[in-house]
């Protein structure tokens, strides 16, 4: 996947409920975590605390010391009355250690060294059977002179967390049970709220769909006085506006295709006078500039007369008065007629098979291959070739030159109106319509179209695409 499709594929629902989803973790992760933290570490604190003032108390009942340095059977002794059902109790003194109770060689050296510098000191300490509290402490005896001095016996009791580890424990399983909570609630808060924020621009997006497709006429309900509700009341003013200047321009277009309609047909009653005037002249025998004057005057009153007919025909299109006269043709007959008709039949290579039939419209199908043929007569290089292919459901007809092709700056633009392409062929005494108009009546047929571009080896080719059963859209 690339990384716009990975993008697209995170909608900003999918990325607001994970960032405050992700928040809402981090936020619970944090203060579940320093609360178990410090919940856990004060019952631990408190139950060294106590395990300490507990030995303490009971170290001073068992003042005065028997004897110095005392025997096995009195360090078994102290260790017996520090023991109960809860502790386990060891007595040292140098290298000697009670026999009851727990095991010397349990005890952390740290824990001894700090013991053995007189201190009051305890340490947690893991075991099969989980972690246990080790507290320690140093007897004192007192000496003639009344002062207290260390005595050298340690003592140490070893009481087991089992208690604590299972309020720690506890402590956990709600500091989880605490984030899942806060997690769920933050990601149904951020879909509730992605969904608020949501709403205006997926109907935003919508709108402005239905106005790029052509409705003029959408607008967004504008609710409250946020951000969002000025971004609809902005949309709406822009729709209004394009709205006011489309329907200008829709106007002003009908306006003049009405025109153009109108005085294409006010010109062809005295455009018929003078081209019938001018074909009597030019057949005269007129000699010098007489002649030569009233050749070109018949010439140019027939590209006058064809121009207007064109625009005749562009605006019959425009104003979708343009219908299909549809028959059962072989094809391959209705382009030689048209050839013929038009003297290019010995001008033209031509692989048209027989029995190509297809429900077309003569006339339309005429006028599509002579501006085809013509115009590759005209401006491209012979040897012109119109070649017929077919396919069970449509029918193909290539029309290509050996000229030097059209530029790629002309091709978006060839089937334009009144487009010439200048500077790439010969000057055009034509309309600059004829393309357009060919363009036009293949779009006529039902699937048709009609597509130019350069050929591999030189020269342009139209391809001209039409349903075998072709019909009206």
């Amino acid at each position: 996947m690339t990384g716009g499709a990975g993008i697209r594929a995170w909608g900003l629902r999918t990325r607001l409920v994970a960032a405050f989803a992700l928040l809402s973790v981090i936020t619970a992760a944090a203060v579940a975590g320093g609360i178990f933290l410090q919940a856990s570490n004060g019952i631990l604190q408190q139950a060294q605390d106590a395990e300490a003032r507990a030995l303490i108390d009971r170290t001073e009942s068992m003042y005065p010391i028997p004897r110095l340095p005392p025997t096995q059977s009195d360090l078994d002794a102290l260790a017996g009355r520090l023991s109960d059902r809860d502790h386990s109790a060891v007595a040292v003194y140098g290298a000697s250690a009670s026999t009851t109770g727990m095991d010397a060689v349990n005890i952390p050296a740290e824990l001894r060294g700090a013991v053995g510098r007189g201190e009051v000191s305890w340490q947690r300490v893991g075991e099969p059977g989980g972690v246990s509290l080790v507290v320690g402490t140093q007897l004192r005896v007192t000496v003639p002179s009344g002062r207290s001095v260390p005595s050298g016996i340690e003592v140490y009791t070893f009481r087991g967390l089992a208690p604590e580890q299972l309020s720690i424990d506890r402590l956990a399983t709600i500091a989880w049970m605490t984030g899942a909570l806060a997690f769920g609630l933050a990601v149904a808060l951020a879909w509730l709220a992605a969904a608020g924020v949501l709403r205006p621009v997926r109907e935003l997006s919508q709108a402005a769909r239905r106005l790029g497709a052509g409705e003029l006429t959408t607008r967004l309900a504008v609710r409250g006085s946020d951000e969002l509700a000025g971004l609809a009341g902005t949309f709406n003013d822009t729709a209004a506006a394009l709205e006011r200047q489309v329907g200008e321009l829709r106007r002003m277009e009908a306006d003049a295709r009405r025109f153009v309609a109108d005085v294409s047909h006010e010109l062809r009653t005295p455009l018929a006078a003078m081209t019938a005037f001018a074909d009597v002249l030019a057949d005269e025998a007129l000699t010098g500039d007489a002649g030569t004057a009233a050749r070109m005057v018949s010439q140019e009153t027939h590209n006058l007369t064809r121009l207007v007919n064109d625009l005749i025909e562009i605006s019959r299109f425009d104003s979708r008065a343009a219908t299909l006269v549809l028959e059962e043709l072989d094809v391959a007959s209705a382009v030689r007629a048209t050839l013929r008709s038009r003297r290019w039949a010995d001008q033209v290579d031509t692989d048209l098979p027989e029995g190509v039939i297809a429900r077309l419209d003569p006339r339309r199908l005429d006028v599509i291959v002579a501006n085809l043929v013509g115009n590759a007569l005209k401006h491209g290089a012979q040897p012109v070739s119109v070649r017929l292919r077919e396919d069970p459901l449509w029918i193909v007809i290539e029309v290509a030159d050996r000229g030097a092709g059209l530029p790629p700056s002309v091709l978006p633009q060839v089937f334009d109106r009144f487009y010439k392409a200048d500077t790439a062929r010969a000057r055009s005494e034509g309309s600059g319509l004829g393309l357009a108009i060919a363009r036009e009546n293949a779009r006529l047929h039902r699937g048709g179209e009609l597509v130019a571009e350069n050929r591999p080896d030189g020269g342009a080719v139209f391809t001209l695409r039409l349903a075998r059963l072709g019909g009206p859209l």
